[in-house]
């Protein structure tokens, strides 16, 4: 399944502009195992894809405005930065032309996981996809499930600036699956059914556990989860910061991993392990 020993690795990057796809073709470029052969951003189709990334030269990769017309100079890995709503339909149009795909885009449901899984077993390709590639935010997720092991009162809070479109964040929706599938206590709060007042007030509930997301300016990418006992609690936090860069590295390492296995694998933890 992997590529020939000193082949690089061909790579399309869907989401070309925006803020991680940008410093992701810098990164590619820099790589001697990977090799950029396809940029998509609809809005700006026609670029050069190094220039766009802001490198000094041209990289002689021209962006183009469908996932479907990058595929034609042949690609061994998608990776996908773009939007919610386009993912399924990117992945598709890369598996169906035996392209294994990276899918670093937030906002993606559980039913929308099962199908890209369903797709990928179907054509024996992988596919990685994270709500966070960095690897704090998987030290977050890990930190976490070990202590679901033990207090089963557990709720989430994500940050985010006013202008970010899905809640919860990838990050805050991966988590809470995680957690409903290893706690191993019940809860002890009031269902949210019985409360008095706006149901909405507990927050959105993933799996069993209540999420909330704050949307206000000044507010960097954070995600914490807050757990209970009698007399005590805890607390634990991931801050993104301001650069891409973390995104960035989990990222790289899930492009040379993906090819590695069969069906979807969520969450950088688990692609490592493969």
């Amino acid at each position: 399944m992997g590529k020939t020993e000193g082949t690089p690795l061909r790579v399309i990057v869907a989401g070309a502009s925006g803020w991680v796809g940008r410093e992701l073709i810098q990164a590619i470029h820099a790589a001697p195992d990977l090799v950029l052969t396809g940029a998509v951003a609809r809005g700006i189709c026609g670029q050069d894809a190094g220039t766009v990334a802001g490198l000094p030269d041209p990289l002689g990769v021209t962006i183009r405005a469908t996932v479907t017309e990058a595929l034609d100079a042949g690609a061994d890995v998608l990776v996908d930065y773009t939007k919610p709503q386009a993912v399924r339909a990117h992945v598709s149009a890369a598996l169906n032309a035996g392209v294994s795909a990276v899918i670093g885009t937030s906002g993606l449901t559980a039913q929308d996981y099962f199908e890209i899984d369903a797709m990928a077993r179907a054509r024996s390709l992988g596919v990685a996809a994270a709500g966070n590639f960095s690897v704090t935010a998987m030290l977050l997720k890990r930190f976490s499930l070990m202590a679901a092991q033990y207090v089963g009162d557990v709720e989430i809070i994500d940050y985010a600036g006013p202008q970010k479109p899905d809640v919860p964040s990838g990050t805050a929706r991966e988590l809470a699956e995680a957690l409903d599938n290893a706690r191993q206590l019940p809860p002890t709060a009031k269902p949210v059914a019985d409360i008095l007042g706006p149901q909405e007030a507990r927050g959105a509930v993933i799996g069993s556990v209540p999420v909330h997301s704050v949307r206000l300016p000044s507010y960097v990418l954070s995600c914490e989860t807050h757990f209970g006992l009698a007399g005590e609690r805890l607390t634990i936090r991931h801050d993104a910061g301001t650069s891409a860069a973390p995104y960035v590295a989990g990222t790289l390492l899930a492009i040379r991993k993906v090819r590695s296995f069969f069906g979807l694998r969520r969450g950088l933890d688990g692609i490592l392990d493969a």
